[in-house]
């Protein structure tokens, strides 16, 4: 099924990452008849804070799509889903037998399954979930698709495969993992297991990986990218925002003429923009 040839209308999709990085993760996306969150990784109370800050509110908010059970992506998952009796909460099985008992008691009328690279409707908008490579018990990612316009979030992975990029490519706009500095990973002080995981197949992707799989998916629709989930011990805003704009300058990209790099935080929400 071919989810981006609906007629554009004049209603937007409009997005805004509410916090990315490696300790909390929180996407936001709306139509004009659909309110949808991606993953709660921080407390409910920062979660609303931030809603505030766009103009938002969690009372009315749809539908919670969680990625997978690590605590920066499923925090208040269950806060959350209890204290908002209309918020139905999305994931697939291996993230609901990871999570549940982690996230404390989630009425059963709001728990509702999202299996791997499958597509879910939820009003207006249309729902892509595919399988990434990262050290959870079934993670997914999701690309969001209304009229004819598409966002892509995609963190958490140790690489990119085909199959991936075939999914994501020519989206209107990114969210893509550039998590750390190899050199400063390498010289930092985590312990160097967790080194390995961290630039393993299931583990991240660094600034030149997003870089290249920005480079490999993008198309002429693509206008807005933000770098995210940036390690707060093994990057810096400054150097991930550098390294991936060099390296697709250096390709002939049009970087900041045809499209934005966005920096993104994981205390600060990006202003609501419309696709």
């Amino acid at each position: 099924m071919d989810l981006r040839t609906k007629t554009t209308v004049a209603d937007d999709l409009r997005i805004s990452v509410l916090s990315s990085g490696s300790t909390g993760n929180v996407c936001y996306v709306e139509s004009p008849n659909e309110r949808i969150m991606i993953d709660a990784g921080l407390s409910g109370k920062k979660i609303e804070k931030l809603m505030g800050d766009i103009d938002r509110k969690m009372a009315d908010v749809n539908a919670l799509l969680v990625t997978h059970e690590h605590s920066d992506h499923r925090q208040a998952v269950g806060i959350l889903a209890r204290r908002y009796e209309q918020l139905n909460v999305y994931a697939n099985e291996g993230t609901w037998d990871a999570m549940s008992s982690r996230i404390g008691k989630v009425d059963l009328a709001q728990k509702h399954l999202f299996a791997p690279d499958t597509v879910q409707t939820f009003g207006d908008i249309d729902v892509e979930s595919f399988s990434v490579s990262h050290d959870a018990a079934e993670p997914q990612f999701y690309a969001i698709h209304y009229h004819g316009k598409t966002f892509v979030i995609l963190t958490d992975t140790g690489y990119v495969s085909e199959y991936v990029e075939g999914i994501i490519s020519d989206a209107d706009a990114y969210l893509l993992e550039c998590n750390h500095d190899v050199e400063m990973l390498r010289m930092g002080e985590y312990s160097w297991p967790l080194k390995q995981r961290i630039l393993g197949d299931k583990g991240h992707l660094s600034n030149e990986e997003g870089a290249d799989t920005l480079m490999d998916v993008l198309g002429n629709r693509t206008k807005k990218i933000y770098l995210g989930h940036r390690s707060l011990h093994n990057n810096m805003q400054s150097l991930c925002h550098l390294t991936v704009a060099s390296m697709m300058e250096n390709r002939d990209f049009g970087v900041g003429h045809d499209f934005q790099l966005i920096d993104t935080n994981p205390e600060e929400a990006t202003p609501l923009v419309a696709l």
